[in-house]
C-alpha cells in the first residue's frame, strides 16, 4: 500500500509537470492533442504501475529510482540529464509548434502518434513486468538473473526499443513535425547509454557475453 501511495504521488507530480510542458508553450487549454497525449501517457503508465505495486513492488521501486541522482556511473549521470532535457524539449517545442502554427498535422496523424505513445510505453512497462530487475537506472544487483527470453529474445534492450517508439510518437501526438527533430539527438544519447551500459553488463552480469552472441541486435532488429 505504501508503494502504491508513493507511485500515485509521483504520478500526480509527473502529470503536473507534463501539463506545464504542454500547455504553457501552447498558450492555451484548447489543445485536444495535448489533453489526449497526457491522458494516454497517464493510462499507459498508471495501469501497469498499479499492477506492479500489487504484484512486484520491488520492481516498481526500481522504476521509480530515476534521474541523474539515481545513476552511479558518471557518464550515465550526464546521459540521463541530457535524455530528460531532450524529452522535455521535444514536448515543449511540439506544443509551441501548435501555438505558432509551424506544422499542419492532420488529426489522423496525431491519432497514429497517440497509438505509438501507448505502444511504446506499454512495451517499456511489459518489459518491467517480465524482468523485475529492469530498473530506470543502470545497476546490477546481487543475485540478479539474466533475462534472455520474451522481449529480451527480440532485442537486448527492449525497454529502450519502447522508448524509441515513444519518441517518434510524441511529437506526432502533439500535432508537430518539428518536434521530430529532437528524435535525432535522442537516439544518439540512447546509443551512448546502451554502449556504456553493456560495458558494465559484460563485466558484472553473469552470462551477458554469451547472451550478446545469441541476440545480436541492441535496439532495432536488423539495424543496430
Amino acid at each position: 500500500m505504501k508503494m502504491l501511495i508513493q507511485a500515485a504521488v509521483t504520478s500526480v507530480i509527473g502529470l503536473v509537470v507534463f501539463g506545464l510542458l504542454v500547455f504553457v508553450p501552447a498558450g492555451t487549454f484548447h489543445y485536444w492533442q495535448g489533453w489526449a497525449f497526457i491522458a494516454v501517457f497517464a493510462a499507459a503508465t498508471l495501469i501497469p504501475s498499479t499492477y506492479l505495486a500489487v504484484k512486484n513492488p520491488a520492481a516498481l521501486r526500481r522504476r521509480m529510482q530515476a534521474g541523474p541522482g539515481a545513476e552511479t556511473r558518471p557518464l550515465q549521470k550526464v546521459i540521463i540529464a541530457v535524455a530528460f532535457s531532450s524529452m522535455a524539449a521535444m514536448i515543449a517545442i511540439s506544443a509551441l509548434d501548435h501555438r505558432l502554427g509551424w506544422s499542419a498535422v492532420p488529426a489522423a496523424v496525431s491519432v497514429v502518434g497517440l497509438v505509438l505513445v501507448a505502444v511504446g510505453l506499454t512495451i517499456a512497462m511489459l518489459v518491467t513486468i517480465q524482468n523485475g530487475y529492469a530498473a530506470a537506472n543502470i545497476t546490477v544487483e546481487s543475485g540478479q538473473q539474466l533475462s534472455s527470453t520474451g522481449w529480451y529474445g527480440f532485442v537486448r534492450h527492449p525497454m529502450y526499443f519502447g522508448n524509441v517508439i515513444l519518441m517518434v510518437g510524441s511529437p506526432l501526438a502533439l500535432g508537430s513535425y518539428w518536434g521530430l527533430l529532437i528524435v535525432v539527438p535522442g537516439l544518439a544519447v540512447l546509443a551512448l547509454r546502451i554502449n556504456d551500459e553493456e560495458a558494465m553488463l559484460k563485466q558484472d552480469l553473469a552470462g551477458y557475453r554469451e547472451y550478446m552472441d545469441k541476440v545480436h541486435y541492441r535496439l532495432m532488429p536488423y539495424v543496430w
